[in-house]
């Protein structure tokens, strides 16, 4: 495959995952496995970074990042809208970073570990993705929203608010959604590596 013909696989493929991520965040935020919701838009992202390299995952992210902040603004998640009327200017920071950051570290995992071994390399980029995304957030919960999440811990009865966040906000969910990530997209990526040769 020549470079002019690289370059446009890779445009047409960043195109698809972009898509995706749209769709995915869009429509199917809402999709559950039992109690679950696991995070299927970062599986494009972290697809990009793999495929493509960390620059496609941080554009990704953005996208992403972009795509949240809207159902943010929309008021489609309530504890979101408090985040965004307690501090709009960091709302919008955390939106746009956590994504941007998910999907560069997601891509640099990557590209420092395949020499290694590709599986391993590929499961540990995809466990960086959620695991970067919601540490941001709970950087961001833990320092500039802490005020927030301190007087809803109090309206829920909780006396630990860090406690109350790591339970209630991350809890199970979040072992959940590492797991079906790192299971799942090392099989996609697979099956997509197969289909190009």
């Amino acid at each position: 495959m020549n470079r002019l013909s690289t370059k446009t696989a890779q445009l047409v493929g960043m195109g698809i995952l972009t898509a995706l991520v749209i769709v995915l965040q869009t429509f199917a935020s809402g999709f559950k496995i039992g109690t679950f919701s696991p995070p299927l838009s970062l599986i494009p992202i972290i697809m990009g970074a793999v495929l493509f390299g960390e620059l496609a995952g941080a554009i990704l992210g953005i996208v992403f990042g972009v795509v949240v902040l809207f159902a943010v603004i929309s008021g489609a998640e309530p504890f979101s809208t408090l985040m965004l009327q307690y501090n709009p200017a960091f709302t919008v920071v955390i939106c746009i970073f956590k994504g941007l950051l998910a999907g560069y570290v997601s891509g640099i995992v990557y590209k420092l570990l395949k020499g290694v071994n590709n599986v391993f390399a590929t499961i540990a980029a995809s466990a960086a993705a959620p695991v970067v995304n919601t540490g941001i957030f709970s950087v961001g919960m833990l320092t500039v929203f802490y005020p927030l999440l301190a007087q809803t811990a109090s309206t829920a009865g909780a006396e630990n608010v860090i406690l109350f966040y790591f339970t209630i906000f991350i809890g199970v969910g979040f072992i959940f959604n590492l797991a079906f990530i790192a299971i799942l997209v090392p099989g996609l990526l697979r099956i997509i590596k197969i289909v190009r040769k």
